[in-house]
């Protein structure tokens, strides 16, 4: 893994965040996004949402990393049949997120978590970026069947990039 570039595309994307809010109005932010059902202020907050659950998603890795292959794949199957559940959870917290949070409040959210993913990712060992596990790969186009700890650092900025295109600011 080369660690500068998973934290360059980490600066990159928090650059890029300060950037799209710094430069929308009101009503590019209360218009509908592409291919979504969020508005652009909402998606916003779906796209700080991704580097928010790496937490949790390296939590996970650490964890299932060090058990037998069947169980993250267990894990996964269930995860997967979920999916619907997943799906109303992820749409109705990104909205509940857009509609609540000051644009003010996500960016120092955003550089709270990329700033929290830098210091973390510099105490990783070779060792820890190398384990993985199964992950359901029904919940996000980005999630492969088997990841590793590596694959998870880079995940939010394929999801942030994915997301940003959909995004009609500007318009």
């Amino acid at each position: 893994m080369d660690r500068s570039a998973v934290h360059r595309e980490l600066e990159d994307a928090r650059e890029m965040f300060h950037l799209l809010l710094a430069t929308a109005s009101d009503a590019d932010l209360r218009r509908a996004s592409n291919g979504t059902r969020w508005t652009n202020k909402q998606l916003l907050f779906h796209m700080l949402l991704g580097y928010l659950i790496i937490r949790a998603l390296t939590t996970l890795v650490r964890l299932f990393g060090r058990l037998p292959d069947g169980a993250s794949r267990a894990y996964a199957r269930v995860l997967n049949m979920a999916t619907t559940a997943f799906d109303a959870v992820n749409y109705l917290g990104s909205r509940l997120g857009g509609n609540t949070l000051s644009t003010r409040r996500m960016e120092i959210m955003f550089d709270h978590v990329i700033a929290k993913l830098h210091r973390r990712l510099d105490t990783e060992t070779a060792t820890n970026l190398a384990r993985g596990m199964h992950y359901p790969t029904r919940w996000d186009p980005f999630f492969r069947d088997y990841m590793t700890l590596a694959d998870v650092y880079h995940f939010p900025t394929q999801h942030f990039e994915f997301h940003r295109r959909q995004l009609t600011l500007g318009e």
